[in-house]
């Protein structure tokens, strides 16, 4: 099935207690793409200035990704981001953050991606979200992310996109702050009054917990790798391989999203394990069973 991505093409500059990385690639809709292609076709859209130093068709040569919805936008800057982490390197600071082109318009769905089945909504203003979705005919599956600065300032516009969703992910500190709740199962539930049918809650090296209208919920730690190197994208990777996966088999059920997020945890468990796309960039499917394996066999009982 056909698998529309919407999000941030980034110049990144970051650094962890392993080094620090400069002017690399990077963005939700770059590192959702590298993961989801492993399953599925991914169908790219999103923006950059003329300054941005990136080929991305070299980038993604060896992927089914298609950049027929990527926009080179004359006059315009490429969005921009310092992080940098410590210690169990969990959280990101936000050293410099340069919205340029994602301050401006979004950009235009073309017609070749507008019956896109599967859509992510990555982490963008939720108002940009709204706008995109509406311009596609009829979205079978539709998830997005969110992060706390939308939480903070554009709360009602997130309201009414949950409203229209069908499954949001977000983070634990994210998820408390949207409702309220120190209780993750509580602001689960509470989120899910909001509209979408699915909430999936990421909880960095504590893994990740589900829980659906239906009352079902699922917890899963995290891949257990010692190799950590750079977390960044590692979000947008979980999320890539789930949607990947949901759309491969097509289909939402309880088990198939229990595989999504098994699946998702083992690709951010690779793109951890280097800076910037270099962990997840040339991951193949095996590789993922592989980990997939070790994971289940990990968490039987």
């Amino acid at each position: 099935m056909s698998l529309l991505v919407t999000g941030s093409i980034g110049i990144d500059t970051v650094s962890t207690p392993f080094g620090r990385s400069e002017q690399c690639v990077g963005g939700s809709a770059v590192y959702f793409s590298f993961a989801a292609s492993i399953f599925s076709p991914v169908r790219f859209l999103g923006v950059i200035g003329d300054d941005c130093p990136f080929d991305l068709a070299e980038t993604f040569q060896e992927r089914p990704v298609d950049l027929t919805g990527l926009e080179v936008r004359p006059g315009s800057k490429t969005f921009r981001w310092t992080g940098s982490y410590e210690g169990d390197m969990d959280q990101a600071n936000t050293d410099n953050v340069q919205l340029n082109v994602l301050a401006e318009a979004p950009p235009t769905i073309p017609k070749e991606y507008k019956d896109s089945e599967y859509v992510f909504l990555a982490n963008t203003a939720p108002s940009l979200q709204m706008q995109l979705l509406h311009q596609l005919t009829a979205p079978k599956f539709v998830a997005a992310d969110t992060m706390n600065l939308w939480i903070n300032t554009a709360r009602d516009d997130l309201v009414q996109l949950l409203d229209k969703i069908d499954m949001l992910v977000l983070n634990d500190g994210e998820a408390k702050m949207l409702t309220g709740r120190e209780n993750l199962i509580q602001a689960a539930a509470d989120i899910l009054k909001m509209g979408p049918r699915v909430v999936i809650i990421k909880k960095g090296q504590n893994g990740s917990l589900m829980s659906n209208v239906n009352g079902d919920v699922f917890l899963l730690p995290a891949f257990p790798t010692n190799v950590v190197i750079d977390p960044t994208g590692a979000g947008d990777s979980f999320a890539g391989a789930m949607m990947g996966y949901l759309a491969d088999v097509d289909k939402v059920d309880i088990i198939s999203l229990r595989n999504a997020i098994v699946y998702g945890t083992v690709a951010a468990s690779f793109t951890i394990g280097d800076f910037s796309i270099h962990g997840i960039r040339s991951i193949e499917r095996q590789a993922v069973d592989e980990r997939y394996d070790i994971l289940r066999k990990a968490t039987q009982f």
